[in-house]
Formats: structure tokens, C-alpha cells, sequence
């Protein structure tokens, strides 16, 4: 399966931050604490929680009151995901500067062997999920053993900053800092073509029911739909 691009996004202010939505209520971190690096709800979208410095922040949104913390890592907290467990709790993941992953079921027990490098990216996929990182490669894990599946033979040329699964179908696509996208087979991470995306690193990844956006320091949001061959579209 190969895609080419919809259309794209721009972030020069076609649309004022006022046209849409307003503010109407906030989280604060405490103060002292750090910068939050990203965010993430569960499933029901009962719960937010944020990445700030080393440790992940739990907020109730029915209350509207901070729960607690999700400690454990020795550097910064870069990306998390959250997914639910058959019994209906919270599993976060959250991978760090570090170099390592872990799970809020199990906050003091990492994923081993830990990437060589700071991860940077994170997707569940049923009872899978796959980690990305600063050291190149991609890592495919069973989330209730917490034991490594596979690593990618050869992952970007650069950073893999960004992960995501294409809609209805068994394929992994990565970004990296070079701006490229690569699809990956889910089951065995056998690589099966790639893309150029973006002339800038891509940040980040996210699908719905039939389409990918790619966002990227570029100061665009590429959407993409699947195709039958790599063709460039409307952009």
C-alpha cells in the first residue's frame, strides 16, 4: 500500500485561534514544576495526563482536580500513550531522555534492553506497541510482558521523532528528523517503501478512520490518503 498527499495545512494563520474555540477552564502544573512536553487522554476521555519534566501528571476532567503522578524516569519525559487494558484500567506509556520506556502499571519496571538513545515516539496496536527513538531504530513490544518482539534490521537515516498505524490496514509509518516517511509490515517490521514528507523534521503523527497528518517544523500539516501508487497530490 503506498499514499500520496490530499491536501496540506498551513499554520500562517488562515484561521484566527478565536474562530473556532475559546479557552474556557485550565490545568496548571504546580508551580516549580516543569515545562509539559506533551499531552495524552485515555480512551473514555475521562482522564488527561502530561508529560512535565520527569514524570506524567494525571488529571480527572469529571473533577477537574489533579490525581497524582506517574514517576520513575531519570530524564525528561518526550512522549507518552494511553490505551485500556481488557479490565477496563489505564495503561500509560511513557518513553524518556533516558532511553527508557515504561508502564504505569508497573512504573518501576522499565522495557528492556532500553534503546541506545532518548525515545522520542510511541504507538499502541492491540496488544503490541512500538517505540521510536534518537537511536534510529524501531522496537516492537508485547505490552502485558513487557518483552521485546523485534527491532527494526534498519530504521531512518535519521531520528525516528514520529509513529503512527495507517487506518484498516497491518502497516507502521515512521517520521523522522529528515523529513522522511517510512511504512514498515506491523507484524515482522520489514520494511516496505518510503516517502518524501516533508522538508523538515515531522513531529508528529495522527490518523481517523481513512487518513494520516503529518505535522512538521516546516510549519505545516500534510493529510493523506491511501492510494495505489506514490503520487503527489493537491497540496
Amino acid at each position: 500500500m503506498y499514499f500520496c498527499i490530499f491536501v496540506d495545512v498551513r499554520s500562517s494563520g488562515q484561521v484566527g485561534s478565536g474562530d473556532i474555540c475559546s479557552s474556557v477552564r485550565s490545568l496548571s502544573i504546580p508551580p516549580g514544576e516543569s515545562q509539559i512536553n506533551q499531552i495524552a487522554l485515555n480512551p473514555s476521555g475521562t482522564f488527561l495526563y502530561a508529560a512535565a519534566g520527569n514524570a506524567v501528571r494525571m488529571w480527572d476532567l469529571r473533577k477537574f482536580a489533579s490525581t497524582g503522578k506517574l514517576t520513575g524516569h531519570l530524564g525528561p519525559v518526550m512522549c507518552l500513550t494511553v490505551d485500556k487494558l481488557g479490565n477496563g484500567q489505564d495503561v500509560v506509556l511513557t518513553g524518556s531522555k533516558d532511553h527508557h520506556i515504561k508502564g504505569s502499571i508497573s512504573s518501576s519496571q522499565s522495557f528492556d534492553p532500553a534503546h541506545q538513545d532518548g525515545v522520542e515516539s510511541l504507538v499502541v496496536h492491540g496488544d503490541v506497541f512500538y517505540s521510536g527513538s534518537r537511536d534510529f531504530y524501531i522496537k516492537k513490544w508485547d505490552l502485558a510482558s513487557k518483552r521485546l518482539l523485534q527491532q527494526s534490521v534498519s530504521a531512518q537515516a535519521d531520528w525516528v521523532s514520529a509513529l503512527g498505524m495507517v487506518p484498516g490496514s497491518p502497516v507502521l509509518l515512521s517520521g523522522c528528523r529528515g523529513g522522511l516517511l517510512r511504512l514498515w509490515h506491523a507484524d515482522s517490521l520489514a520494511p516496505l517503501g518510503e516517502v518524501r514528507g516533508h522538508d523538515s523534521p515531522i513531529n508528529g503523527l495522527a490518523t481517523n478512520s481513512s487518513q494520516l497528518f503529518t505535522a512538521s517544523d516546516d510549519r505545516t500539516v500534510k493529510i493523506w490518503e491511501a492510494k495505489g501508487s506514490l503520487e503527489e497530490g493537491v497540496h
